[in-house]
């Protein structure tokens, strides 16, 4: 995204967080904004952008310019350098540097959004730890008796076009003999 007049004269045509001069310069919008508002964007050299994107903060001696930028006056760069110092808590310089400053609380609660968002997510796992969709195929690992029948539904039985229940991560429907029933996901293995 090209950087706009705006942003150029806020960041002085350098790195908002670790202040490189960088001719690559990028635009980052501050998650879980979406908006191209400038007031959610930071100016970032193509390092700290990478490493932003990939989650890598393995090279915790570049993110030290974080001890700085977290007292910017613009929030965005104070709620971005919020966000990687929170990555970094096995260093203590940056749990020193998150401790040390006051942030307004709607700032941090921008911060924390996206982690609250995902902790949120409803997440179905198969027997293995493999991920299930919906529509997925599964395969049965054990027998198992369905309630409300005289069935028991034996190992090895295919069960296709999954439906998750949405609440609950341990739980997919599916039909077994024409019947949709409710199968615990530790009974199950994904299809390939």
């Amino acid at each position: 995204m090209a950087i706009n007049t705006q942003l150029q004269n806020r960041s002085n045509n350098v790195c908002e967080l670790c202040s490189n001069q960088d001719e690559n310069l990028k635009v980052y919008t501050v998650p879980p904004k979406t908006d191209d508002v400038v007031d959610n964007q930071v100016v970032l050299c193509s390092e700290c952008f990478e490493q932003i994107e990939t989650g890598n903060y393995g090279n915790t001696h570049h993110w030290r310019c974080l001890e700085g930028s977290i007292w910017s006056e613009v929030p965005s760069v104070q709620v971005l350098s919020y966000k990687v110092l929170s990555k970094l808590t096995s260093e203590e310089w940056a749990r020193d540097a998150k401790e040390g400053v006051f942030l307004d609380e709607s700032l941090i609660e921008w911060a924390n959004a996206e982690d609250e968002l995902e902790a949120e997510r409803v997440i179905h796992k198969d027997s293995y730890g493999v991920l299930l969709e919906a529509g997925d195929t599964v395969v049965l690992i054990e027998n198992l008796n369905v309630k409300g029948t005289n069935y028991i539904a034996p190992k090895g039985t295919i069960v296709r076009k999954i439906k998750l229940v949405q609440n609950n991560a341990e739980q997919v429907e599916g039909k077994i003999n024409g019947d949709t029933i409710v199968i615990l996901t530790k009974f199950v293995r994904k299809s390939v």
